[in-house]
């Protein structure tokens, strides 16, 4: 759902493997969650929204680094890094003309 830039959707089916889970590991689901959420955000031209949503999400990723669960967690978190300092350098006023292409995929690992 995230790489096909289902957001909304990704938060919905995230958000329940999140809620269950009481283990740390939980983190890395809400990251992945937040990060995506943050792209929904954009995608909406609130770049409030964005920018916090982006923000979370990459801190809670930080500890779960290189990887976790398979998904590449250190490539998401510096891809959605290089959104983030986009979005700041965009400004509030200029989120419509953030390039799409720098919107990361979650990259799976193999075992």
């Amino acid at each position: 759902l995230f790489n096909a830039g289902e957001y909304y959707a990704c938060h919905h089916a995230l958000e329940a493997i999140w809620m269950a889970e009481r283990d740390p590991i939980r983190y890395v689901y809400q990251g992945v969650l937040q990060i995506g959420v943050g792209f929904y955000h954009l995608g909406r031209g609130n770049w409030r929204g964005a920018t916090l949503l982006l923000h979370d999400g990459i801190d809670k990723l930080h500890y779960f680094q290189p990887a976790c669960l398979q998904i590449d967690t250190a490539r998401l978190a510096a891809e959605a890094s290089v959104c983030l300092v986009e979005l700041h350098t965009l400004g509030r006023d200029r989120v419509a003309a953030f390039d799409l292409a720098l919107i990361p995929q979650v990259h799976l690992l193999t075992p």
